[in-house]
C-alpha cells in the first residue's frame, strides 16, 4: 500500500512520458548491449511502459510482468533465458515476438526507499552484464527517477502559478465594485464641490476620484490580460497541463484502458455529459482513481461482458462536483463485500479469468477520493455486475 501511494504522488498519465524519458531509454539498452529497453511503472493491477526502446509495449497485466519480480528486490533482479524458468516459460513475449529470453532489472527507487517500478533490458540472446555496465545501469535508473520528481514538482509549480492568476482575478473582480462606488461618489461631490464652498475638500476628492480611477484601470488592466483567447472555430475552454475536460479525460481513459477490456473480450464504453463537457476541471488523481476501478471491473467482468464509464460534471450554487460512475456486468459481490470495501478492509480475490490480485486497489482509491474530500458509494447484484460511484468536488474556471 505504500508503494502504491507513492507511485500515486506522482499522479502521472502513464501514456504522456515517451519522450520524457526516451534517451535514457535508449542509453539503457545501449550500454547493455540488449536490443530491448523499458522503464515500467507497476500499480495495483498494471505494469505501465512509461517508456520504451525496440518494443512497442504501453501496458500488460502485472501478474505477466517479469518487472513484478524487480520490485521485491532489493538491487537487482536478472534471468538469464526466461524460456528455461517455469515463471515465464509460457508467456507471450517468450513464446512469440519478440521472443525475449535475457532479462535484466534494477528498481526505480524513490528517496524514502519505496520501488514504484523497474528498468529493465531484454534481449534474445543470453549476455552477461560486466560491473561497469551494471553500475551505469543503475545511474540511469536514479536519474529517471530524478525526472518523475522534477515533472512532479513543475507540475505543482505550475499549480500555484494556476492558482495565483486565479487569485489576481478574484482581486480585481473584488475591488471592482468598491472602487467603482468610491469613484462614482467622489464625483458626485466633485460636482456640488463648488455649492458648498468646499476648495480643500474639492481638492481632495479630486485626488481621490482620480487616484480610484487609476486602480480602476489597474483592474481592468488585470481582467483583461487573464483573458482566454479562443478562435472563432474554438470554443472549447483552454485546458492547461493541471486540468481535464470530460472530452479529454474520455479520451485518456480509452488509450489507457481499452488495450486491457479488448485482451479480455470486454466492451469498454466511456459516456459523457455534453452540456458540461467543455468545462475545464482539476485532474488531480483523477487517473488513478478511475483506473483503478476500471481495472477492478475489467478484471471480474466475464468476455463478452460490458464496463461502462459515465463522466458527468454538475454545476451547482454549492460546490461544482466532478460524477464517476464505473458499471460492470460482472460477479457481483454481496453486503459483507462490500461492507469491506467501504471500511477499507477488502481482500484481494482472482478475476474471472483467473487474473491475481493484491488487495490494494480499492484501499488505495478510498485513500486518494477521501483526501480530495470526495464520496464514494458501492453498489452491487451478485451475477449481475457492480457499479462505484465517485463524487468529487471541484473548483472550475
Amino acid at each position: 500500500m505504500e508503494r502504491l501511494l507513492s507511485l500515486s504522488e506522482f499522479d502521472l498519465d502513464y501514456l504522456d512520458h515517451q519522450e520524457t524519458f526516451k534517451d535514457l531509454t535508449k542509453l539503457a539498452a545501449k550500454v547493455a548491449g540488449t536490443s530491448i529497453s523499458l522503464v515500467n511503472l507497476i500499480d495495483s493491477l498494471t505494469q505501465w511502459s512509461i517508456s520504451n526502446y525496440g518494443l512497442d509495449l504501453d501496458q500488460m497485466l502485472r501478474e505477466d510482468s517479469v518487472c513484478q519480480y524487480t520490485i521485491m528486490e532489493a538491487e537487482h533482479f536478472e534471468v538469464l533465458d526466461l524460456s528455461e524458468d517455469n515463471r515465464f516459460k509460457d508467456k507471450f513475449y517468450v513464446t512469440g515476438d519478440p521472443n525475449v529470453r535475457y532479462y535484466y532489472g534494477v528498481p526505480l527507487k524513490t528517496g524514502n526507499g519505496v520501488q514504484i517500478g523497474a528498468l529493465c533490458v531484454l534481449d534474445k540472446e543470453r549476455k552477461l552484464l560486466d560491473p561497469e555496465k551494471v553500475e551505469l545501469i543503475k545511474i540511469i535508473a536514479d536519474e529517471i527517477v530524478g525526472r518523475l520528481k522534477t515533472h512532479k514538482v513543475l507540475e505543482n509549480l505550475r499549480s500555484k502559478l494556476n492558482e495565483s492568476k486565479q487569485t489576481q482575478k478574484k482581486v480585481a473582480h473584488d475591488i471592482r465594485g468598491p472602487l467603482g462606488g468610491i469613484v462614482g461618489l467622489a464625483q458626485i461631490i466633485k460636482d456640488q464641490g463648488d455649492d458648498n464652498q468646499m476648495d480643500e475638500v474639492l481638492e481632495f476628492v479630486n485626488l481621490i476620484h482620480k487616484s480610484g480611477n487609476s486602480i480602476l484601470d489597474l483592474a481592468e488592466e488585470i481582467l483583461e490580460s487573464h483573458k482566454e483567447k479562443k478562435s472563432a472555430s474554438d470554443s472549447k475552454a483552454a485546458i492547461d497541463s493541471n486540468r481535464f475536460n470530460l472530452t479529454l479525460f474520455k479520451e485518456k481513459l480509452l488509450k489507457l484502458y481499452e488495450p486491457q477490456a479488448k485482451h479480455k473480450n470486454v466492451v469498454f464504453v466511456v459516456n459523457t455529459s455534453i452540456l458540461t463537457e467543455n468545462v475545464a476541471f482539476s485532474k488531480n488523481k483523477l487517473l488513478q482513481i478511475t483506473g483503478n476501478l476500471i481495472s477492478n471491473a475489467i478484471k471480474f467482468t466475464p468476455a463478452g461482458g460490458t464496463v461502462t464509464v459515465d463522466l458527468k460534471l454538475a454545476i451547482t450554487l454549492e460546490t461544482p462536483t466532478l460524477q464517476i460512475a464505473v458499471s460492470d456486468t460482472g460477479v457481483g459481490m454481496n453486503a459483507e463485500s462490500i461492507q469491506a470495501i467501504e471500511t477499507g478492509n477488502a481482500s484481494s480475490t482472482g478475476g474471472t479469468s483467473g487474473e491475481q490480485g493484491f488487495g490494494f486497489g480499492l484501499a488505495l482509491v478510498r485513500h486518494l477520493v477521501d483526501s480530495l474530500e470526495g464520496e464514494m458509494s458501492v453498489y452491487s447484484v451478485i451475477d449481475k455486475g457492480t457499479t462505484f460511484e465517485v463524487n468529487l468536488p471541484q473548483n472550475i474556471y
